[in-house]
């Protein structure tokens, strides 16, 4: 097993992406709770200020763009902890779903964390140690109907971190993926939860990013027990799951979705997707610094 220099918590400067809410923003808070020098990064501004205030630093920063990433490492500094948890979750049919509401999944979900860790990582060489979080889902590792192109985008991310991992281990940076099974945050938004995958809050996957940092393990489930979820759907046989999945819900959960309760994220992904195409392309929107107070 390979040895990572340790990194302590306390004034390790640590860079979140996707914090102005849910996830992104609890894990912030679980590592300035542990003196961590934070940086917060997200798109939405008002948002990322909110949760910066008397934590850390505000950042406005489009993941999708390699250019604004440059930006936002030159103005964070030198970085020894690096969380892309940054990501969007369109939810219907795959024949149904617009092109550009895919390309834009694909945009942030993945070359989010190859232009985050592009970006990163060579100065964690430099310095002979690192560590990266990429935040992917258990949606990395199992298929679910509805999610089609998400589902791409985080088994890309899983195979991403692994094969990243194995490129940085001999000069003293690790690459972790946390899967988080389904979360009660807007990401979620009018999804009937508790379909066939047990629910968790933004705390416990926060909780389990820091404890990367201490672990190194290339991979982390929450809950823990799904780790065996995944082996067992790997190895058996398809009419056995379809079986699972139809006995616990699963295959029903995001086709029955509430359009209602989706509508403030559904309009929020819009937003964003347009300011890509107001530029003719998504990696347009420089970094910026926001304020927040103490």
């Amino acid at each position: 097993m390979t040895r990572y220099p340790d990194i302590a918590l306390e004034g390790a400067r640590v860079l979140v992406t996707g914090a102005g809410r849910g996830i992104g923003r609890a894990t912030a808070n679980a590592f300035a709770a542990r003196g961590a020098d934070v940086a917060l990064a997200d798109l939405d501004r008002g948002a990322v200020e909110h949760a910066a205030a008397g934590i850390g630093t505000a950042h406005v920063l489009d993941v999708r763009s390699r250019t604004a990433w440059d930006a936002c490492v030159a103005d964070v500094g030198a970085i020894d902890i690096l969380v892309n948890n940054a990501g969007v979750m369109p939810v219907g049919g795959f024949l149904d779903e617009p092109d550009a509401t895919g390309e834009m999944t694909i945009d942030v979900n993945v070359w989010g964390p190859i232009h985050g860790m592009r970006a990163v990582v060579p100065g964690m060489i430099g310095r002979g140690r690192g560590h990266v979080v990429n935040v992917a889902s258990l949606a990395g590792k199992i298929a679910i109907p509805g999610l089609a192109v998400y589902n791409a985008s985080k088994f890309a991310a899983v195979g991403l971190s692994a094969t990243a991992r194995l490129e940085f281990a001999d000069h003293g940076v690790s690459v972790s993926t946390v899967l988080p099974s389904a979360v009660r945050t807007t990401l979620t938004s009018g999804i009937p939860l508790g379909k066939g995958l047990p629910t968790v809050d933004p705390e416990d996957i926060a909780d389990a990013i820091v404890r990367t940092v201490r672990t190194r393990r290339a991979e982390t489930p929450v809950p823990g027990y799904l780790a065996a979820l995944d082996v067992g759907l790997a190895v058996a046989p398809e009419r056995l799951v379809r079986w699972i999945r139809r006995a616990v819900g699963g295959e029903r959960a995001l086709t029955r979705v509430d359009p209602t309760a989706r509508a403030d994220y559904d309009a929020r992904l819009r937003r964003d997707e347009n300011r890509g195409e107001q530029t003719g392309q998504p990696n347009s929107t420089p970094c910026a610094r926001g304020s927040s107070s103490e």
